[in-house]
């Protein structure tokens, strides 16, 4: 790779506040329930089909492709607003499945999302039916690969156990074989070549968007990539970090609340206004053993915080370090602690996984991540009982460097991909609670500007307050970064910012306008502070 974000670990830093800054400012793989919301508004019209099809769908099951090994073919009838349709499923060598689906008529698009984790989701698990259907409704040619694994017979890295290869498909190279396929059954079954391909997808999704534009710039002309896992790596160590700050210490989920409070209090007017969420974490830095009250000598209930418990939260925050004191990577943002309440009224959040006691298997969603990352995907040869307390924060770091780069989408090199027109939409939760999001930040401010003047033009990145994981948390979270992206990418016009919505019982209670970064919204002073339309996009 010509280009990082981290040339070495001691390379991450906490990015100060962009005051004055002088840049030019212009969701598992889940996706926001918003996708495609405003198809109508699009000058594009995209959403209406207008090709037909020139082949029968039965026909497609006699193609023959490079590395394609088995292919079945299916008409679907229509059926709950979603159009008549092909289905292609197939495998790419060695065993990339894939399917495809064309649908009657065309709007002359291709649609593709990504995979959570580690992979391995079939394209018809129920986690990718709306994607699917969503895309059908609009007339997209629509594509999805459980990247070369089966997730529920090989979890977790354990898929090379069966077949090393699977690490490079899983990697990267699955994505890639799947688009170039996907777009030679559509030029088949049409007769006319895909006109505009799209990528939309979260978290691990994400960073397979990022090595798309990266690797393949080809691919795609759009790119939505949400809370993307740039540094997996980087990532593992931060995982491996928590984990071993938090195995000598006990927390209960009041001491979780009691701490998310004392943040909320001192950080939601920070940015001018008391709205419940924090703007921008990074002006409110925080000191638990100050900012907590402390426990007395013995005691220990939901009132306070130990000085151990204090000291085990801050190295969350700080992220991990070496002897020296120098940072590998970043740490939690203030706000992601915060408990959010599910709908069956569960109290939920990452840090409450990784600090409350449960079953003996029961691990938080970073450190599963982690530990199978080191234990199938990072050695050469697999050590499925290794112990991540044999981790050394010095002497260690180094033995990630092949998987990364393989697997991190940290390359800062876009310039194929801005030459041939090609856009980059990102979006992370200021709030997320599984990814850290200064790993975005980071990404976005070295590579707008390491890709020629101007950089903005064809990447930008929108920062959304108090949202966690793709999606959720207290802040307005439902946004279509698609429909921008579609109207970048085919009408020039940049987005300028994008309207996001919090929505209870499917009723929108607050609005709010999310801004290219370094930009941020603020409050006008006149009308409700839950309306978008009060708000402005400023400078920070």
């Amino acid at each position: 790779m010509s280009g990082s974000i981290r040339p070495h670990r001691g390379a991450y830093r906490h990015p100060a506040p962009l005051a004055g800054a002088l840049l030019l400012c212009g969701a598992i793989g889940s996706l926001q329930a918003q996708t495609f919301q405003d198809a109508a508004a699009s000058p594009t019209k995209y959403a209406e089909g207008r090709i037909e099809p020139v082949s029968s769908c039965a026909a497609l099951a006699e193609l023959e492709l490079p590395e394609l090994v088995r292919i079945t073919t299916r008409s679907i009838a229509a059926a709950g607003g979603v159009p008549a349709h092909c289905r292609v499923d197939g495998t790419i060598d060695p065993e990339i499945t894939f399917q495809v689906n064309l649908p009657q008529p065309w709007n002359g698009r291709f649609y593709m999302v990504g995979n959570g984790g580690h992979a391995g989701q079939q394209p018809d698990d129920p986690s990718q039916v709306p994607n699917r259907d969503q895309a059908l409704a609009r007339h997209f040619v629509m594509a999805a690969t459980d990247t070369g694994h089966d997730a529920d017979k090989e979890p977790g890295g354990s898929f090379v156990l069966s077949n090393p290869q699977k690490a490079i498909d899983y990697a990267y190279r699955a994505v890639h074989r799947t688009a170039v396929t996907a777009k030679a059954i559509a030029q088949r079954y049409y007769g006319k070549p895909v006109a505009y391909a799209y990528w939309n997808s979260c978290s691990n999704g994400g960073r397979q968007g990022l090595l798309e534009a990266q690797r393949y710039p080809e691919d795609f002309d759009g790119i939505v990539a949400n809370a993307p896992w740039v540094d997996q790596t980087g990532f593992t160590i931060g995982a491996l970090w928590n984990q071993r700050a938090l195995d000598d210490v006990t927390l209960t989920p009041g001491k979780l609340a009691l701490l998310a409070e004392r943040v909320q209090a001192k950080c939601d007017a920070v940015d001018g206004l008391g709205d419940g969420l924090i703007d921008d974490p990074r002006q409110c830095p925080v000191t638990v053993a100050r900012d907590v009250p402390s426990c007395p000598a013995g005691v220990d209930d939901d009132s306070c915080l130990t000085a151990a418990q204090a000291a085990a939260i801050q190295k969350i925050y700080d992220g991990p370090r070496d002897r020296q004191g120098r940072p590998l990577f970043p740490g939690f943002m203030p706000g992601s602690e915060a408990l959010v309440r599910g709908v069956d009224g569960t109290l939920n959040s990452s840090w409450l996984n990784l600090i409350v006691p449960g079953a003996p298997d029961r691990k938080a969603a970073d450190f599963n991540l982690a530990e199978a990352t080191m234990r199938y995907l990072v050695p050469l040869t697999p050590q499925p009982d290794w112990d991540y307390r044999t981790f050394d924060f010095d002497r260690d770091v180094e033995t990630l460097d092949r998987w990364s780069r393989l697997a991190d989408a940290t390359d800062i090199n876009l310039r194929a991909f801005r030459a041939r027109g090609g856009k980059l939409l990102l979006t992370y939760g200021w709030s997320d609670q599984i990814l850290q999001p200064l790993m975005g930040v980071a990404y976005y401010e070295q590579a707008v500007t390491a890709n020629g003047p101007n950089g903005e033009d064809f990447l930008r990145l929108f920062m959304v307050p108090g949202m966690t994981h793709c999606a959720g948390g207290p802040g307005p979270d439902q946004f279509d970064s698609v429909t921008a992206v579609i109207d970048w990418v085919e009408t020039g016009k940049a987005p300028d910012r994008l309207i996001a919505r919090k929505l209870t019982d499917g009723t929108v209670t607050r609005s709010r306008p999310l801004c290219p970064y370094p930009q941020v919204a603020r409050y006008q002073g006149q009308g409700s502070s839950d309306a978008a339309e009060n708000f402005a996009c400023t400078a920070p």
